[in-house]
């Protein structure tokens, strides 16, 4: 006679059966891992770059940029296009370098005479000067300052007007609608340059000046901290 087990009873059974495999089986974490104390690695030391040194220079003296704080911010992905947007940018600095002593003979004259012919084959470049934190700082590290003359000729006009003492209107250029500087601008005099900064200069008839390392400032104004020892002057002026 076979007897066969109740439905009540059979389903207890089948859910024993995972408990008691539970209860065979070995314990989960297995073995115990001894720790073993190993000594310093003495091998060959890693060839890493050196940390590199933050820059210290301040990027501000005031309400005016240094030299070194207005290239670092015109570098910047976040500084650089609101800084370029300013219609007015402060910038101090020591002026290292001129090109007044690069103007040709045919450019340097009074003003309502033309240029010589050889200034027709060569233009004279836009009178510029370099500004840096330091007076020994190189080029490469100063920002070049255009638009205060637009020729040389205007700056021939200036230099003999400053010459009379009972003068006292400054000189203006007309054409860019900008008082020239007095002392025309030399090497170590240090000044507070206010004006547009940019990548570039484009006032220029010739054609548009570039400078995406350092940048250009488009004179507005200038404040003399510092005169230099001796005044710009052409080449064949006393």
């Amino acid at each position: 006679m076979t007897h066969s087990l109740s439905r009540p009873v059979a389903t207890a059974l089948f859910a024993l059966i995972p408990l008691a495999l539970v209860a065979l089986a070995p314990g989960c974490g297995g073995d115990k891992v001894e720790y073993k104390p190993r000594p310093a690695y003495s091998g060959k030391a890693a060839n890493l770059p050196a940390v590199p040194t933050l820059s210290k220079k301040p990027k501000k003296v005031g309400d005016a940029y240094t030299v070194y704080g207005a290239i670092h911010d015109l570098r910047s992905r976040i500084h650089g296009p609101k800084l370029v947007a300013q219609e007015q940018v402060t910038i101090v600095g020591y002026i290292i370098k001129t090109n007044l002593a690069d103007a040709p003979p045919c450019a340097v004259h009074k003003t309502g005479k033309a240029d010589g012919k050889e200034c027709e084959k060569n233009p004279p470049p836009v009178p510029t000067f370099w500004i840096a934190d330091e007076k020994t700082s190189p080029v490469g590290e100063a920002i070049p300052v255009m638009g205060w003359a637009s020729n040389f000729a205007k700056i021939y006009d200036a230099i003999e007007k400053f010459k009379v003492k009972t003068n006292k209107e400054p000189p203006k250029d007309d054409t860019w609608g900008v008082v020239i500087p007095n002392p025309i601008p030399a090497k170590d005099g240090k000044v507070k340059v206010v004006g547009k900064y940019s990548t570039s200069f484009t006032l220029a008839s010739q054609g548009v000046e570039a400078n995406p390392l350092t940048g250009i400032i488009t004179y507005k104004v200038m404040e003399y901290l510092e005169p230099p020892p001796e005044p710009g002057k052409l080449p064949g002026m006393k």
